[in-house]
């Protein structure tokens, strides 16, 4: 299968037969732009540096395609982000991870209890989650309730200190390199963000029941996404946890699944570095 025309730094160098052959596949989508956003040449060259800067495995996994399309996709998704902006508040597709924290006075702003309801369990009385991550939760249970499922929510926002308790008896219990492996250090967990639930009993098996099978199928529809997916240990860090989702919104789910192999982590990294640039 040919790759990906953006994947290849050369094709994006400043060249005249490239400009020549962006121009070309431009021109050949005139009806098209009509109902979508215009991509400059500009942007282009800037999606060139910017996949220049990713990993070999990242850039891997791209499809076939062409970078107009990638680009119309890219531009509804950082709309949605912005739909979902606070001042007071940091992103919606906020990197963390190993490499990339938060501080530790960090508090998402106008925290929402998640207690018991009509449409979900809890395991916990001191739950609770951003507003926006909050109201994809009760779409996503609204629609498993639907189909004869209750969720259950085990796990959402936790403080820096939360975490640093939790992460230190798993050092203690297990030692620091497997701890690393299955728990995030205090800074660079998701769940400090309050957009992170992990759901059901937190196990392995939670996968193959009928619970997790549903989240797994539809998750993505209402904007929840699978943070650290199977084999992917050397990409996110994290050793493979299905009961653990991230929103991220509608849009992103879709940009992640059509364009970087439904990978989270691919598809933050590049956003990351995406608005980074210039």
């Amino acid at each position: 299968m040919k790759r990906l025309l953006f994947v290849l730094t050369s094709v994006f160098c400043l060249c005249s037969c490239t400009k020549k052959v962006v121009l070309a596949e431009t021109a050949s989508k005139q009806a098209e732009a009509a109902v979508t956003p215009q991509i400059s040449n500009p942007e282009i060259e800037k999606l060139g540096r910017v996949l220049s800067s990713m990993t070999e495995r990242c850039k891997s996994a791209i499809p076939n395609g062409n970078p107009e399309e990638f680009l119309a996709d890219l531009h509804k998704v950082l709309k949605e982000e912005e739909l979902n902006h606070r001042d007071d508040d940091v992103d919606l597709l906020y990197l963390i991870d190993k490499k990339h924290n938060i501080g530790s006075d960090y508090v998402p702003k106008d925290l929402k209890p998640v207690k018991n309801n009509d449409l979900w369990n809890v395991s916990r009385n001191d739950l609770s989650l951003r507003p926006e991550a909050y109201s994809a939760l009760e779409n996503l249970s609204r629609a498993a309730l639907n189909d004869g499922i209750k969720l259950m929510i085990s796990s959402t926002y936790r403080s820096y200190k939360y975490q640093e308790g939790l992460f230190y008896r798993y050092v203690k219990q297990d030692g620091v390199e497997l701890a690393e492996r299955y728990s995030a250090r205090p800074g660079t967990s998701q769940h400090q963000l309050g957009v992170a639930v992990d759901f059901g009993s937190i196990t392995d098996d939670w996968g193959d029941t009928k619970m997790g099978q549903w989240v797994y199928n539809h998750a993505a529809d209402y904007g929840w996404s699978l943070s650290f997916p199977r084999g992917y240990e050397d990409v996110t860090g994290y050793m493979w946890e299905c009961w653990h989702f991230r929103y991220i919104g509608v849009e992103a789910c879709q940009f992640q699944k059509k364009w970087f192999s439904d990978v989270q982590q691919f598809m933050l990294e590049f956003v990351d570095v995406w608005k980074k640039s210039e």
